[in-house]
């Protein structure tokens, strides 16, 4: 069966010899024309011959209609107005093209599947996905493409242009669709919404990453690990656990790190910027995701929800640590001193107090820590730094687990359970001084007259009766 194409033209070609005694066929084509100037012209397009040139900028063209139409680029003008929506065109032929957007007609179908589009282009393009060529070939790298103008865009990889600036804020990028795209951050538009939440996205690629969320699918795998993650971008990063990169460092302080995002993030110490502002109360951030979580002050929101019994948390730390509760109950138990632990890993670095092993030294006052956490978190002493500041109430700390713990002095969660009684504690050190009472151990003893307690401050109270006996007592 022939095409249709290929069976209307032949059909019009018949027409056409019956109605007109004599007409003109191209010897390269068969292409049939009713007048011999017509033809002439038509030659043009097989000789590459181009003698018709525009006085503004030099292009040239096998035709002067082309030309004519070439000169409405430079004069702006758009006489062609569609009749439904009041938009303007520069030719007649993408205005009648532009009517297919309100007919929602596709005549130009695919014979391998059947998929019609609305222009002749588009399919064009569209038969590429069949034969998968790649005619168009990058000169400098010699990688190919489908299309001629994502070679184009392909090329600016190369020569780092980056044409298209945005008017509000003078951003530039290399596509046009990258520019469209940073718009949004303008108006705030959303336009893409999810089907199963309603939550809505500025991107498509945003949406389409999200509805990985509702799927549960994790299609990129790590080849090192086989560790599995929803988008792509996270398996990247993940990578550099395993390459153990940092190549973006900082011009100030040469600190270095594995995500440029990191590295951003960072600068912002060095500038002391907070360009993220509370809608609500005008409070500004350094970090989106500070602000973000600031929000659930105001909201009063607790996104985070346990599988197993559905309560609900701020934060997905406090989630975490809820998760001991209905954990295994699996513990490991220290060979020197009894002392439980819930993880395998944290029983290791427990061994490490007892073999006095302190391999991790101050290079300031030369103490020695058996864990290297340890070692850093130490050096925060010597630099009075607290780089880590609570969003609601500016009190700052010099450790990351020290904030967290603080949060839930304004969240009112209490995230340790004890295991034996299911008495909750808003602080691990509060849960773990608790276990005491069931096991009875009683490990901080006065060297006076050995009286031991289940709590240092009960044996730092015993040292005042000491001190009124003898006064001159350190």
């Amino acid at each position: 069966m022939l095409p249709k194409a290929v069976s209307r033209n032949s059909c019009l070609r018949k027409r056409l010899q019956n109605s007109y005694k004599t007409t003109y066929e191209c010897d390269a084509c068969s292409k049939i024309f009713l007048f011999k100037s017509s033809l002439k012209q038509h030659y043009l397009v097989h000789s590459k011959e181009k003698p018709y040139v525009c006085e503004v900028c030099n292009k040239s063209f096998s035709l002067k209609n082309n030309l004519n139409l070439h000169y409405l680029v430079h004069t702006k003008e758009k006489p062609h107005v569609c009749e439904v929506c009041n938009k303007s065109f520069s030719l007649k032929n993408n205005l009648n093209l532009h009517y297919l957007v309100h007919t929602k007609e596709k005549p130009h179908v695919c014979e391998v599947c059947s998929k019609s589009f609305s222009q002749k282009r588009d399919l064009k393009r569209h038969y590429l996905v069949h034969t998968k060529e790649k005619p168009h070939v990058c000169e400098v790298c010699n990688k190919s493409f489908s299309l001629k103008n994502v070679l184009k865009q392909h090329y600016l990889v190369h020569t780092k242009e980056k044409p298209y600036v945005c008017d509000v804020c003078s951003k530039s990028f290399s596509l046009k669709g990258g520019l469209n795209q940073h718009y949004l951050v303008h108006t705030k538009e959303k336009p893409h919404v999810c089907e199963v939440c309603s939550k809505s996205f500025s991107l498509k690629g945003g949406l389409n990453q999200h509805y990985l969320v509702h799927t549960k699918e994790k299609p990129h795998v790590c080849e090192i690990c086989s560790k599995s993650f929803s988008q792509k971008i996270d398996l990247n990063r993940h990578y550099l656990v395993h390459t153990k990169e940092k190549p973006h460092v900082c011009e100030v302080c040469n600190k270095s790190f594995s995500l440029k995002a990191g590295l951003n993030q960072h600068y912002l110490v060095h500038t002391k910027e907070k360009p993220h502002v509370c809608e609500v109360c005008n409070k500004s951030f350094n970090l989106r995701k500070i602000l973000n979580r600031h929000y659930l002050v105001h909201t009063k929101e607790k996104p985070y929800v346990c599988e197993v019994c559905n309560k609900s948390f701020s934060q997905q730390t406090t989630l975490n640590n809820h998760y001991l509760v209905h954990k295994k109950k699996t513990t490991y138990e220290c060979d020197a001193c009894s002392k439980i632990f819930l993880f395998k890993s944290k029983l290791n670095q427990h061994y490490l107090v007892h073999s006095k092993e302190k391999h991790h030294v101050c290079e300031v006052c030369n103490k020695s820590f058996c864990l290297k956490g340890d070692l850093k978190r130490h050096y925060l002493v010597h630099t009075k730094e607290k780089p880590y500041a609570c969003d609601v109430c500016n009190n700052a700390f010099s450790q990351k687990s020290k904030l967290n713990r603080h949060y839930l002095v304004h969240t009112k969660e209490k995230p340790y359970v004890c295991v034996v009684c299911s008495k909750y504690f808003s602080q691990k050190s509060n849960l773990n001084r608790h276990y005491l009472v069931h096991t009875k151990e009683k490990p901080f003893v006065c060297e006076v007259c050995n009286k031991s307690f289940s709590q240092k401050t009960n044996l730092n109270n015993h040292y005042l009766v000491h001190k009124k006996e003898n006064p001159h007592m350190l």
